[in-house]
């Protein structure tokens, strides 16, 4: 089925299916029992812009009901949010909640309590984020879905649930943030089956019939996460030093033997600052990233070590008119003892990798329209990465919008020119309750 054809079939299902039974369940909650609930109905359709041969011409094709349940008593909040979804192009895939597959997706099922007067926790399912990038992480080592990002669902769709425990303490210095998580939670990373990518072990690109095969630590409590955060205000600006002990998660690793993709111990430490400059809002992160199995960068099958850095800076340009810059570095430590154990053949990555990125949002016709632009581009790699946006508030409850995910590069084997075929274009329609 064509994005033609699917598109006014699921608008159709939106219009005269969704609205009255959401309202209806909305309605159906006693107000006694101090239960909220709300949540949307979103359905989107995209096709892709080239032709790929690993890959079909729809590239989107989605119901997706999301309820979001919260009660609250004296002394705990419990949230449910969860995701029903109809997925046409995925239309057989086995339901996996930690994957993220099939025809649910549990988005958070938590319980938050503060058991002292200095500590709140929060223990289930749950959203984690913190860092100072947009749309770019470095002490952000949380779950990301690169996979709902590049075909064009919503951005809130970039950040994956964990399941940990989330502390927060409040001494006199700082705050203090600890994320737990028991069993590692991987990336939804790109593995084939919707995007299309270099495939280092075959030398070309993979796609739905050369889905990736990986090695995942698995083991409740051993292969765990801990993350903490300290941060603090200093006069306007706050300043947070970051740890994390875990796992690269996205596949980082390659067994030659069995070809499986791996997922090497990952140690990393850093800091931000962030504040007020000039008329607009600066921002510095850095971070260490330690590859445990490849401290001396003599191993070509496991990710290097790593420097990573990030600027930024955003600032209102005109009325209702913003616009944010970044800048990115990823810098390879050990990069001659990698050349030198490189097998021959093999396409070596360049030493330092640098990422320019520029966020243009325009509001319109009394903020009801949105125009945004946002864009990343690597010289080193030469290669960029589009993602232009319009969306109109119909209503309070409809939302209509249009966007794409463009991809260009010279080379088939960097980060964005390696998605270039994946270049697509999506239309939403969105109802809130």
């Amino acid at each position: 089925m064509h994005f033609r054809t699917v598109l006014p079939v699921l608008v159709g299902i939106l219009l005269n299916i969704f609205p009255a039974n959401a309202l209806a369940w909305k309605d159906s909650v006693p107000d006694g029992l101090g239960i909220d609930l709300h949540g949307f109905v979103d359905v989107r359709a995209g096709t892709r812009t080239q032709d790929d041969p690993d890959q079909g011409n729809t590239s989107l094709a989605e119901a997706r009901l999301q309820t979001d349940i919260t009660k609250m008593t004296d002394s705990l909040t419990f949230e449910v949010r969860t995701d029903f979804l109809y997925d046409y192009v995925a239309d057989h895939t086995d339901l996996d909640l930690k994957e993220g597959t099939g025809e649910i997706d549990l988005r958070e099922a938590n319980v938050l309590f503060s058991p002292f007067e200095f500590m709140d926790v929060k223990a289930g399912r749950q959203i984690l984020t913190w860092g100072t990038g947009d749309m770019l992480f470095i002490n952000d080592l949380f779950p990301k879905d690169w996979q709902s990002f590049f075909i064009g669902r919503d951005e809130e769709y970039l950040k994956a649930p964990s399941d940990a425990v989330f502390i927060s303490l409040f001494p006199e210095f700082a705050t203090v943030d600890i994320a737990y998580t028991p069993r590692f939670d991987a990336d939804r990373y790109i593995r084939g089956e919707r995007v299309s990518f270099w495939n280092p072990a075959l030398g070309t690109r993979s796609g739905a019939d050369d889905i990736i095969d990986v090695n995942r630590p698995n083991r409740w409590f051993h292969d765990d996460e801990l993350a903490v955060r300290l941060y603090r205000n200093v006069g306007d600006y706050e300043i947070a030093f970051y740890a994390y002990n875990g796992f690269w998660k996205s596949p980082g690793g390659l067994d030659p033997f069995s070809g499986r993709f791996l997922f090497p111990a990952l140690r990393s430490y850093g800091a931000s600052i962030q504040g007020p400059l000039g008329s607009g809002i600066y921002s510095f992160e850095a971070g260490h990233y330690v590859s445990r199995r490849d401290k001396d960068g003599d191993n070509p099958f496991i990710n290097n070590s790593e420097i990573r850095l990030l600027t930024g800076y955003e600032k209102e340009v005109a009325k209702d008119f913003t616009a944010r810059v970044q800048y990115y570095l990823e810098y390879m430590a050990e990069y001659n003892n990698y050349k030198k154990a490189l097998p021959a053949g093999q396409k070596a990555r360049d030493r330092d990798r640098h990422v320019l990125t520029l966020r243009l949002t325009k509001l319109l016709f009394s903020q009801n329209m949105t125009l945004s632009f946002f864009c990343y581009y690597s010289p080193s790699d030469e290669d960029a990465y589009l993602r232009p946006m319009i969306k109109y508030k119909l209503t309070d409850a409809w939302l209509v919008m249009a966007g794409g995910n463009i991809f260009t590069g010279i080379k088939d084997y960097t980060f964005f020119g390696q998605f270039e075929k994946n270049s697509n274009v999506y239309g939403v329609v969105r109802y809130s309750f």
